[in-house]
């Protein structure tokens, strides 16, 4: 502790100690980031397009979440791709973005034929 202590001081940066925490704050701290079997099971929705033209590639990614709220993401590709490619990086990028929000159960819409079936 006293090594921390002396390298914090060369930033004027001083340490002090907490008090004790009372048990009901812990508990409702504990309450509030455990996650529910309701929330657990709340399903999004991924809508993606991916399109190519003589120009380039991108695609087009809607996520809908339970609470209704929407988040929309347009992505231009820097690499050559065909229209299948497309769609495909397409709904990569709409699962990584449910992946990082959280989402644990994800319900897919595209009008590719290729990427429904």
């Amino acid at each position: 502790m006293i090594a921390w202590l002396v390298e914090l001081f060369e930033f004027g940066i001083q340490y002090e100690s907490r008090g004790p925490m009372k048990a009901q704050c812990l508990a409702d701290f504990v309450a509030e980031l455990t996650p529910t079997s309701a929330e657990e099971q709340q399903v999004w929705t991924l809508h993606v397009d991916g399109a190519f033209n003589s120009k380039g590639g991108g695609a087009c990614i809607i996520l809908e979440g339970p609470n209704k709220v929407t988040i929309e993401q347009s992505l231009k590709f820097d690499f050559k791709v065909t229209n299948n490619q497309a769609e495909y990086e397409a709904l990569l990028a709409g699962l990584r973005l449910a992946r990082d929000l959280g989402a644990q159960r994800v319900s897919y819409n595209n009008d590719s034929k290729l990427m429904v079936e």
